[in-house]
């Protein structure tokens, strides 16, 4: 008996044909639907038979599918060095038996309609090269050129419909090109109906920046996203970016990274910045944002790290020997590998196209650190509101691949320092400010850290030093009513040093005199205690002699007694002994 927890073959979900393309899978929910026609839409240049191609070559490739493309616009050797560019070969595919190129050349002026014209050659030889190597992809370019010569629209739509049956009978996944129409998304204006799966392609241009995008319109038997995506067609292929595609799941670590400069790591809780967090470095023209970005790219460098630099207004040669100039070396790194530059104008493309752009080159390279220099430059091509649209998705991307990312933005004259130009500030886990101090006719830099979270922070401004031997920072001089930086605080650290001094040689003379007196003090002291000895010695000579002179005087009295021979005892008495 069956388990009532199995699900019924009504309920499962569908089976889907991935894509390999990057992005496209993840907006259908896995790719077109398995053994059944897809059908992609668009006008010139909007990059139908690249897209429906590297469906193929990835199938082949990635996924072991053999594939079949019937072509009825490009032949076998036009079709093989346009795809080259992309690092495609569809000579090595052949020659490994998984694909089949097939050039149909139709002429209308050739065909002669009777009436019972049907597509029963095409069936025939569509179905002996799907059989002759087992494919389980196909791919016709364009239904334009195959229905050419049939004037007669009962005809054609007949013959569709059957193709499309017959694609689905046969099992394959199928994806089939077509033109767009006038008023109507294709040509014929059935084709979209009898498809499982319709994707529209379109190349628009505004305010003269063109863009590439895509929309699923149609899935049967499936949910898929519904919004326009940008994509990008570069040297590895099509690249399609969704806007649903990030979110507020990443992880939040506790490993830091260093800034490159000591007391800024000391400003920070001692260690730098978390690895995979934003970092924004605000400032007006000339504080050193740039320079602060660069070094910390260097740093990475010097730990043996990969660190990406996206330049918006500098060319690397001109980034690299600006830097030298203040002792970071940036050419050594490239050298070694260890540091790209991605420099392009902002007005080159649109703001959905750059971030496909960044996209391909950080999964190409797969950095740990992403500099962006400066953001500001991204007005340019859009609204405040579509820059922080653009940012929020960038910054979620860069914190699913733990990359720490640094921006610098640019703060205009006349604005708070502690403002943002894009209002982007909520979105940064740490933000530094760097601005120019004016003051005793000279300019200097002050930095602090506005706001680091996580981290205890320091919330002392310091100076910031740039000099040929690089980057420190100085603790600026506080008073009781001013902040001096620079030469003035140089100066004033000089009076400070002077009066301390002064202060020091005063205490040294004061211990001097004091030393003095005590050596005058204790030589009166020498000289009374001597005076003083000899008065006693000659106290104890005097009641010596004193003592001597009695006892001579008893001797003679006695000796006078004895000689009267008085008795002595009288005798005593009688001179009061």
């Amino acid at each position: 008996m069956k388990s009532q927890s199995d699900p019924s073959p009504s309920l499962r979900s569908l089976e889907k044909t991935p894509t390999g393309i990057s992005g496209f899978d993840e907006i259908t929910g896995g790719g077109f639907p398995k053994g059944r026609p897809a059908l992609i839409a668009g006008g010139a240049g909007c990059g139908k038979t690249l897209f429906s191609i590297e469906f193929i070559v990835r199938g082949a490739r990635e996924f072991n599918e053999p594939d079949v493309i019937m072509a009825f616009e490009e032949t076998r050797e036009e079709l093989t060095k346009n795809v080259a560019s992309l690092g495609f070969d569809l000579d090595q595919l052949i020659r490994q038996k998984k694909l089949v190129v097939d050039y149909i050349h139709i002429e209308r002026s050739e065909i002669q309609e009777t009436g019972e014209f049907d597509l029963e050659g095409l069936f025939i030889r569509l179905n002996h090269a799907i059989d002759s190597i087992g494919a389980k992809r196909v791919v016709l370019d364009t239904l334009e050129a195959l229905f050419s010569g049939l004037p007669n629209e009962l005809i054609l739509r007949a013959e569709l419909r059957r193709l499309f049956r017959w694609l689905k009978a046969k099992g394959v996944t199928a994806v089939i090109t077509a033109e767009r129409g006038e008023g109507s998304l294709t040509r014929y204006g059935l084709e979209e109906y009898v498809a499982d799966c319709v994707v529209s392609l379109d190349n628009r241009v505004i305010d003269q920046i063109s863009t590439r995008r895509l929309r699923v319109l149609k899935y049967r038997g499936s949910v898929h996203g519904s919004n326009e995506y940008p994509f990008l067609i570069g040297e590895h292929g099509i690249s399609v970016l969704p806007s649903t595609s990030v979110g507020l799941t990443h992880q939040a670590g506790v490993q830091r990274v260093s800034s490159g400069i000591a007391r800024l790591d000391t400003m920070l809780g001692g260690r730098g910045y978390y690895r995979g967090s934003s970092v924004l470095v605000s400032g007006t023209a000339g504080s050193g944002k740039s320079t602060l970005a660069a070094k910390f790219a260097a740093a990475c460098c010097a730990r043996g790290e990969k660190a990406l630099y996206f330049a918006f207004e500098e060319s690397p040669a001109q980034i690299t020997r600006n830097m030298r100039s203040v002792g970071i070396d940036l050419a050594g790194p490239v050298r070694d590998g260890l540091l790209k530059f991605h420099a392009v104008r902002p007005a080159y493309f649109g703001l959905e196209m750059h971030l496909v752009s960044i996209h391909e080159t950080v999964k190409t390279f797969q950095p740990n650190v992403a500099i962006f220099d400066p953001l500001t430059n991204l007005t340019e091509i859009g609204s405040g509101r579509e820059v922080k649209a653009m940012l929020t998705r960038l910054i979620d991307f860069m914190k699913m691949q733990r990359i720490t990312a640094f921006f610098t933005s640019l703060t205009e004259a006349g604005v708070s320092i502690d403002q943002t130009s894009l209002g982007i500030s909520s979105l940064m886990d740490t933000w530094i400010v760097v601005r120019n101090m004016e003051s005793g006719g000279e300019r200097n830099r002050a930095l602090y850290v506005l706001k680091a979270r996580g981290l205890g922070h320091s919330n002392q401004v310091r100076e910031f030093v740039i000099s040929n031997a690089g980057l420190d920072l100085v603790d600026v001089y506080v008073g009781d009513s001013e902040v001096l930086f620079g030469s003035a605080r140089v100066a004033m650290e000089a009076r400070e040093q002077e009066s301390a001094r002064a202060q020091k040689e005063q205490a040294r003379l004061r211990q001097l005199n004091l030393e003095r007196h005590r050596k005058t003090v204790e030589t009166q002291i020498a000289a009374l205690q001597a005076d003083l000895d000899a008065r006693e010695q000659e106290a104890r000579i005097e009641s010596k002699a004193d003592q001597e002179r009695k006892s001579q005087k008893a001797r003679i009295r006695h000796t006078m007694a004895h000689r009267r021979s008085a008795d002595v005892v009288e005798s005593n008495n009688a001179y009061g002994k």
